[in-house]
This record gives structure tokens, sequence and C-alpha cells, in this order.
């Protein structure tokens, strides 16, 4: 019998699963896909000579410590988002698009070089290729008392795989769509599941290759804003390769799904129209890749389809607890604290779920081990020196956050919710602060689930909330 099932191989689910991998654990991954990766996809161009991201393209390493963690561990490269250069917006369907300059529109943002899935695969190199079940759609979820069954379809055939415990590593929505649960589950687990929508899953994206930057040459950004009834793309931005060697566009499609779904036939040539407006006759045409998200049945569900109204909110704690005695778990970055949706949330879901299914131990021992220290009181002053240093850094943080959410389109109680993202971001980055320092933990005494360094951990945030209480935009 396997300890513990992974239902789902994003990204989530992997980081889980190297975990558990190196805490030696029992465990499986079933994947639905034939691929790794989910809502993470790089494909690869051979005019460009590299691989275009068509899901996550992103990360921002200034709110994201997760994220740089991991890929430094994974030895991976990552470059700046070209930003610089001036900036289109095109209002009106029948004139030119308006320049603005000296505009930054992506924060700080870093992508990967060979594309997000390079750490899809870097993490998948961890795995034993046999604890990872690709083309395995999990069907039904059983409570058998002490373990639980999983219900499982692979091509035509049906099997049963029994585990002490299963973690859902994938969109709450789907897992409700797409999984019998036996006995059922609690009214506030299913409206909770029903009420998270799924990260981007109704978006459609597309990257055009062209033989050379010109837009770069021209001082251009690459970025675009198209805001008229008309619209095919809401928003372009500069795709090249971090030497900017390779030339591309990406954009995210306005278009809903359904006039997606209408247009399919002629939507090249929209796109193409689209980007000669806005960048100049000579960009009609490129090599295309195109991905519509809202056609993928392991992403997005019925209920994904109506987009959400605002900002989605995620974290739900109905999602956060485990049900049935401890033997169902969820994960997926939709439950996450701390950016949900985004990477970096995925992270801390499969954090959380390290914690809460045994002791963490990190993904990769021969990369975070740190010099040893002669006590836990002196890795507790470390921590408070860390602690202190970040207090510091709170009003630059806060002001990050700001900023990034009053260039949205949503500015709901937006100071609000920039504290609260400051605080979660803090406390993300202080437990990933906490699993780099090597305490000895075998004498420490555990009383109802809570560690006796547990309040001398805590203790090291003395005045950090109050000092948050001050502030202002």
């Amino acid at each position: 019998m396997l300890d513990t099932a992974i239902v789902g191989g994003g990204l989530c689910g992997l980081a889980l699963a190297a975990g558990l991998q190196s805490q030696a654990r029992s465990f499986a991954l079933f994947e639905a896909r034939s691929r790794l990766g989910g809502r993470v996809l790089s494909v690869a161009s051979e005019k460009a000579g590299m691989r275009l991201d068509l899901g996550p393209t992103w990360h921002w390493p200034d709110t994201q410590p997760g994220m740089v963690k991991l890929i430094a561990d994974l030895g991976l490269v990552s470059f700046p988002q070209h930003d610089s250069g001036t900036v289109f917006r095109l209002h009106d369907f029948e004139k030119k698009a308006e320049p603005s300059e000296n505009e930054s529109v992506h924060a700080g943002a870093r992508r990967v070089e060979g594309g997000m899935a390079s750490i899809i695969e870097a993490l998948a190199r961890k795995i034993p290729a046999d604890r990872l079940r690709l083309d395995h759609a999990v069907s039904a979820i059983v409570d058998r008392g002490d373990h639980v069954e999983l219900h499982i379809r692979q091509g035509d055939a049906l099997t049963v795989v029994e585990a002490r415990r299963v973690v859902l590593a994938l969109p709450p929505r789907l897992a409700g769509e797409k999984i019998r649960f036996e006995p059922g589950l609690d009214d506030h687990v299913i409206a909770a599941m029903r009420e998270t929508y799924t990260w981007m899953a109704g978006e459609a994206k597309a990257v055009i290759v062209y033989d050379r930057p010109l837009w770069r040459e021209a001082g251009q950004s690459g970025n675009a804003f198209v805001t008229h009834e008309q619209a095919v793309f809401r928003e372009i931005f500069d795709a090249c390769d971090g030497a900017g060697s390779s030339a591309a566009l990406g954009g995210f499609l306005a278009l809903s799904p359904s006039l997606r779904e209408t247009f399919k036939v002629g939507l090249p040539m929209l796109m193409g129209n689209q980007i000669g407006q806005i960048f100049g006759p000579e960009f009609e045409h490129g090599e295309q890749h195109y991905q519509d998200w809202a056609l993928e049945e392991y992403t997005c569900s019925r209920r994904d389809l109506v987009p959400p109204d605002g900002h989605p909110h995620y974290g739900n704690p109905s999602l956060r607890q485990a049900v049935w005695d401890g033997k169902l778990f969820f994960g997926g970055s939709e439950t996450a604290s701390y950016a949900g949706g985004y990477m970096e949330g995925a992270l801390d879901s499969a954090r959380r779920l390290l914690r809460e299914i045994g002791s963490f131990a990190p993904a990769d021992n021969t990369q975070n081990q740190v010099k040893a220290m002669g006590s836990n009181a002196e890795g507790i002053a470390e921590f408070g020196q860390w602690v202190a240093a970040r207090q510091a850094k709170l009003l630059e943080i806060y002001r990050k956050h700001l900023n990034a959410m009053l260039a949205s389109a949503d500015k709901e109680i937006v100071t609000q919710r920039a504290v609260v993202a400051t605080i979660e971001q803090i406390f993300s980055e202080a437990l990933l602060r906490l699993e780099d320092l090597p305490f000895d933990m075998s004498s420490v005494a555990v009383e109802r689930g809570r560690s006796a360094m547990t309040p001398e951990a805590l203790r090291t945030f003395e005045g950090f909330i109050q000092g948050s209480h001050g502030l202002r935009p």
C-alpha cells in the first residue's frame, strides 16, 4: 500500500513528490494527461530555436521567494523580462495606437531559460520514473476507514490503488467535477471547491515568432494594451529569448471562450492583423503558436468558462484542512495562502502539504544543507536577525505590492490588499528561512501537533505586526 497518492502532475504535485522522495516515503503521482506540468506548457519553435511559454511565463523575485529558491536549487538560469522602450495603447479600432514612454509594465519580472517547463523537467528528474504515472485519470476516491481507494482510468482499463492518504494537487473546481467522493464531502467543502476559480483556465495565449526583433531596434518595448470592443489581444509583450536574438511577441486574447470558438478558422488572420495594426504591417505574418486553455479538459471546468467578477480570492480555509480523518488533503496553487494562482502559490501549497503529512525535508538535501550550528538557540537567534532585517524592508515591500495592484484593473480596497499581501509574503519567506536552518528536532517536545520551538520562533515577530499597522500608500 502506498503511503501517499498524489493526484495531479503540475508544479504543486511534483514539488510535493520531490519532497516525499527526499524523505524516502512511499508515494506515487497520478497525472491524467500524457505529460507533466499541468498549466505549465513550453513548446518548441524551430524558427526561433527556443521554447515558447504558452502557460505561465514570469516570476517576480521581489515577491516570490519560493520561485527564486527553486530555480537556484535546480541549477536553472533566469533573465529579466524586456520592458524598456515605448509602450502602445490602442483605444479605438479605427485609429493608430498611442505611444507612451518610460512606462514599466512587468514590475521586475523574470523568465526562465528554456521556458517554465525546464522547472517541471528538473523536478521530474529527482523522482524515480516508476513513481510518475501518466495517462492515469482518477475518477473516484473512496474512504475505507484506515486507507483510501483510488479508482483510476487508464485508457479502457480501470484499476484500484490503495493509499494511506491522498493529496489532490489540482484545481479544486476540476477535482469536484472529475472525481466522485465516497462518502460525499461536507457541504462547506463542496461549496469552497465550486467557488474557487481556476486561475487562467478560461484564457487563451499566443506567441508569434519573427525573423528579427524589429520593435526593439525601433526603441519599443513590445508591450501593448488594446481596450476597444473589437480587440483580439488585450495585452501584448516581448517574448524574445534572454539574448534578444530569437524574436517573438506574446499576447493574451481578449475574446471569450465562445467567441474564440466562433472565430477559430479566421483567428490566425485576426491575431496577425492586430499585431500589424500596432507594430506595423511587417508583423502581420509570423510563426504562430496558440493555446486555448478553455479547451483543456484537465484544466478548465464548466464553471471556469464564466470569468470571475474581479480578481479571484484564494486560500479558502475549507480547502486547507484535511478531511476524512487526515486521509484526504487539498492542494494546488488555488489553495495557497500566498500568491494563489501563481507558480509561487503552487510551491506554497506543496510546502504546507509536506508539513501536514510528515516532517518537512528539503527537496534537495545536497543543495539546502547549511553549516551546522551549536544549538537550536543559535538557530532561533539567526532567524530573529533575519526577521529584523525583513522588518526594515517592510515599507519597501508594501510599496511594490501597492504599485502592482494600482497598475491592475482591480483597484478595490487596494491598500488593505497590499498590506495583506506584504504580511503574507514575509511569512512565506520566513517559512523558507526556517526550512534552511539545521535545527535538531529529535529532542524537541511536540504536544497536540505543536512544537515546543514554535513560541520561540513566533517571539521573533513581536512588534512586527504592530509595525505593519503604520503602512500607508
